[in-house]
């Protein structure tokens, strides 16, 4: 009973081994992820550095790296963990080893001590001559035969085991240093993370005497936010006028080309409209209407837009929807300064709103489109310029821009060069991305976004 506990206790163990194996790997590729998006916010906050004056950037960079460097620290654990439960596993089965290694050794020992009291030949050949038939005689020899056969495998078993168990210790020793140097690395990243930590008091400290002039690029960032958010309504405005109007425009076509068609018709037949022709024409267009250039709104209760006149135009809708979450990001580098929605200034009383997503990164950064989509406006707002892409019902934003490599109403497609970063208020290179439906309201761009 207990020897089937023990075994099946053992394959529950070597079968977390293996999914341990997997979470390894996991391990190790978010750690080097970690370290990596680490080494790039400590290059970025060495070129902050250079600007004399603390910034709502550099807090939020100091913000992520404590975070980063958190996250870091709790992947280590997770490694100390497995490794703890590899140790545990190993001792196990060193444990299995040596006890079946004592019984292999034991039982070898018994039947030396009866190979020793029957070493006689004659002993052997009397055994053999003494069997009262044949048969028997036969049985006899096949027996010595398998004895000596069960020795020499007594004494394989004796040596693979041993093998095993040499292996296991040497598993073990393995594991115990790499916990051992994984304990080194989590106290030092402890250290910095202390130092961060320090780091981020001091730029708060800093900030704090500032506030007179953080209150005052608030406000011009405010402003700069209203002007961006009526901007954008009115573009938004002018484009469901314009694809209403194009709409009406289709509709009115496949009317007029119906009517002439009734027309020539009755003519060819010497024969006038009936009364209900304009009821039939209508009919006729409403049913064309809903053809391959039309497209009836599905059965999830999907709430009509002017934008999703056609199967087209809901198509790059749907295609927008269904890559939500794994979006490209805008820009290859940088980092997000101020995440959407309302924030605040740690230290201080200020306060402000941010429509979008604030991300720093170095002047003259390339901007790209995140989607397929029409470029559907281009405007500049003073501190920068501003491109509007629409994509079906969608519109993404992209503004404190310069260099603007598009046109309005241009296709493009996604990764398409947009501009080039501009410096904000605070010097540092900065942009605002966002995203707004055809309603105006604006959405959280990191939702949209692929995790970084």
């Amino acid at each position: 009973m207990y020897k089937k506990l023990f075994t099946a206790f053992f394959i529950c163990f070597i079968a977390f081994a293996g999914s341990a194996q997997d979470t390894k790997e996991d391990i190790q590729k978010k750690q080097q992820q970690l370290i990596q998006e680490i080494n790039d916010l400590n290059n970025t906050l060495d070129q902050i550095k250079k600007n004399k004056k603390q910034s709502l950037g550099q807090l939020a960079l100091v913000q992520r790296k404590i975070q980063a460097r958190q996250e870091l620290i709790n992947n280590i654990n997770k490694e100390i963990r497995r490794l703890d439960d590899i140790i545990y596993n190993n001792q196990i089965q060193i444990y299995r080893y040596k006890k079946e290694l004592d019984t292999l050794k034991e039982q070898y020992s018994k039947s030396l001590v009866f190979a020793y009291k029957n070493r006689s030949n004659y002993d052997y050949l009397n055994f053999l001559f003494s069997a009262a038939t044949f048969n028997d005689a036969l049985k006899r020899f096949t027996y010595l035969r398998s004895y000596r056969q069960y020795r020499e495998t007594q004494v394989s078993n004796i040596v693979k085991t041993q093998e095993l168990l040499g292996t296991q210790i040497t598993e073990l020793n393995t594991n115990k240093t790499s916990k051992s140097t994984t304990l080194k690395d989590q106290s030092k990243q402890l250290t910095v993370l202390q130092e961060d930590r320090k780091e981020k008091d001091q730029v708060v400290n800093d900030l704090k005497g500032q506030e007179k002039d953080i209150a005052a690029q608030l406000k011009q960032k405010e402003k700069t936010r209203q002007q961006l958010q009526q901007a954008l309504q009115t573009v938004i405005r002018r484009e469901i006028e314009a694809a209403k109007k194009k709409e009406a425009d289709r509709l009115a076509k496949l009317k007029e080309d119906e009517q002439k068609k009734k027309a020539q018709n009755a003519a060819s037949n010497n024969n006038p409209p009936a009364n209900n022709a304009a009821g039939e024409t209508k009919s006729t267009v409403d049913k064309n209407a809903a053809g391959t250039n039309a497209v009836a709104l599905p059965k999830t209760n999907r709430v009509y837009s002017p934008f999703e006149s056609t199967t087209e135009e809901m198509n790059v809708s749907i295609n927008f929807e269904n890559n939500k979450g794994r979006l490209p990001w805008p820009v290859d580098q940088g980092f997000v300064s101020t995440h959407f929605g309302p924030y605040e200034v740690p230290g201080t009383k200020l306060k402000g709103v941010m429509p979008g997503t604030e991300i720093s990164l170095p002047i003259g950064a390339n901007v790209k489109a995140v989607a397929d989509g029409v470029v559907s406006a281009v405007f500049d707002l003073g501190s920068g310029q501003t491109v509007v892409v629409r994509h079906g019902k969608y519109f993404t934003a992209y503004s404190n821009l310069s260099g603007i490599s598009v046109n309005k109403g241009q296709e493009i497609k996604a990764g398409k060069l947009l501009g080039k970063s501009v410096a904000g208020l605070n010097g540092e290179g900065q942009i605002i991305f966002m995203v707004q439906n055809d309603k105006g309201d604006n959405l959280d761009p990191e939702r949209w976004l692929k995790p970084r």
